[in-house]
């Protein structure tokens, strides 16, 4: 067994290399979505175990009974030599000897695990078709991919099933209403006849989990936890002030003069109806809740006339406000998380109406590419090559250029010379902006403007290119089909055609008189 101050000593060492590691981890250049989140996994990682390095550490100081008592240990002189060294010399001959006899004692799970940290393993003796797995991948659905996305089909559903919700949202819609989080409150376009149900209690909690387990896991660096406890301190200071509105008395209907229920302590349950409320006054169920309640506390009149049902000790209704409470916190929580995911809401949007636009083709090949592991990083890399690369990434673009063929960002004058740096805005595509008229005049063919078009009515044909407001399009299209019909017409009247005897008549005079006979 180690002794006291070994402990401590091994502790301070452990404590060092975690934070060289650390350091290590931060200090890589990130070029990728992926290698950011696997570096901050591993740095949050590597935070934990210090965390409960440090707190091993304060307890191993805070020991002062052990402390002096491996002071006295090691001070103490031998009855049989001389010296106050005695048994500290005594003890590191047997650490040495230990030492000599099992060379490999010291090689614990520590290194091991630092390795693993800084990508360090040694995987020679492995296949050469071996993939490290990626357990953070794992973290993660097809429909987040590696949590670039949301991932909220299954709320979507939940929304649509709520009760005496007016119209059906699509994908597309909900994530818009989720989006005004960034102005009020999420869902107050919905009456209060849904939000102060328990549907949607249930829905909005599961909205909140959702929308935290994903901060979560995208940010794995921030306090996920801190901030939502900020957040729910603050709603019960605007609750208590009566702050937050929309979670009074639900409205009452029309023709329905009844209240929102009827509270029954004994049975802690909300009643709509009086009716309702005095058949259970019979049941076996409020009837054994009532004597376990008045054996709590007695009757307020106990000589009172004796009566079948026993009376029920009357507990003070909770406000309608309160019994809300629940809902209203989970709401103000996911409008504080859906505020921070806004830029995550955009392209989640962006990436469905993309895919809307693939074929089935198109949409099997991403799939494809998706499932393929990626490539295993090299290893055995120069360090002198390693350097050119990193020196080639950094590129000096103040003027955010476009690339060219090389990587590199492309001279100024043949930037002005396309005229790049005109914006061009599209309304069909969603008011998207191209830059410069080369890319303007390709997007017509696109899938995005493709998309729009079909979104609309229209078909994406030569007639509607450099078109690009909804009116024009549409008001282009009944010009076009009103066209259409006049040359139908004129078709109809200017071709003529001949009866047996003769007679010469137009396409659509001699169409009804054969349907009426006369020829």
């Amino acid at each position: 067994m180690d002794s006291h101050f070994e402990l401590e000593r091994q502790t301070h060492e452990e404590i060092e290399r975690f934070e060289r590691a650390l350091y290590d981890i931060l200090a890589r250049p990130i070029n990728v979505h992926q290698t950011r989140l696997q570096n901050e996994h591993k740095a949050s990682q590597i935070l934990e175990r210090l965390s409960a390095r440090y707190a091993a550490l304060s307890s191993l100081y805070e020991d002062q009974a052990s402390i002096m008592a491996e002071k006295d240990a090691l001070a103490a002189p031998s009855p049989h030599q001389q010296g106050d060294l005695t048994a500290f010399y005594s003890r590191l001959g047997k650490i040495q000897e230990h030492h000599h006899k099992y060379p490999d004692a010291g090689a614990d799970g520590f290194e091991l695990e630092i390795a693993a940290f800084l990508d360090e393993l040694q995987l020679e003796d492995m296949d050469d078709d071996y993939v490290a797995e990626d357990p953070i991948a794992n973290l993660f659905s097809g429909e987040e991919a590696y949590g670039k996305y949301l991932d909220l089909y299954a709320n979507h559903v939940v929304y649509n099933n709520l009760k005496n919700i007016s119209r059906r949202l699509g994908y597309l819609h909900y994530l818009d209403t989720l989006l005004q989080a960034e102005d009020g409150p999420v869902h107050s376009e919905l009456p209060n006849e849904i939000r102060l149900s328990k549907d949607y209690d249930a829905y909005i909690h599961g909205l909140q989990s959702y929308l935290t387990a994903f901060m979560r896991r995208t940010q794995p660096l921030v306090n996920i936890d801190s901030q939502l406890a900020e957040a729910e301190t603050e709603f019960t200071k605007k609750w208590g002030e009566g702050e937050i509105e929309g979670w009074g008395e639900v409205k009452k209907t029309e023709g329905n003069g009844a209240d929102d229920g009827i509270w029954c302590p004994a049975c802690q349950k909300m009643y709509s109806k009086q009716t309702v409320f005095d058949a259970h006054l019979t049941s076996k169920k409020h009837i054994k809740a009532s004597a376990k309640l008045s054996t709590i506390e007695p009757p307020a009149n106990p000589n009172g006339p004796p009566t079948s049902i026993p009376t029920p000790i009357a507990a003070p209704v909770p406000p309608q406000k309160d019994r809300h409470r629940s809902a209203a916190l989970h709401t103000y929580l996911a409008t504080r998380l859906l505020a921070h995911l806004i830029p995550v809401l955009n392209d989640t949007k962006s990436n469905v109406e993309r895919r809307f636009s693939l074929t089935a083709r198109e949409r099997e090949q991403e799939l494809l590419e998706q499932s393929r592991p990626p490539a295993p990083a090299v290893a055995a890399a120069k360090e002198d090559g390693a350097e050119e690369e990193e020196e080639e990434e950094r590129i000096y673009n103040p003027l955010k250029l476009p690339l060219g063929w090389d990587g590199k960002p492309i001279p100024y004058w043949l930037y002005k010379l396309h005229g790049l740096g005109v914006e061009y805005r599209c309304e069909i595509c969603s008011d998207h902006v191209y830059m410069g008229r080369k890319n303007f005049e390709r997007h017509f063919q696109e899938s995005r403007h493709a998309f729009g078009m079909r979104a609309l009515g229209l078909p994406n044909t030569k007639h509607f290119h450099e078109i690009t407001k909804i009116e024009d399009a549409l008001s282009l299209a009944e010009k076009l089909k009103q066209e259409g019909r006049h040359e139908i017409f004129e078709q109809e009247t200017m071709e003529e055609l001949e009866d047996d005897e003769g007679n010469v008549y137009n396409r659509k005079t001699y169409d009804d008189l054969k349907k009426q006979g006369l020829i």
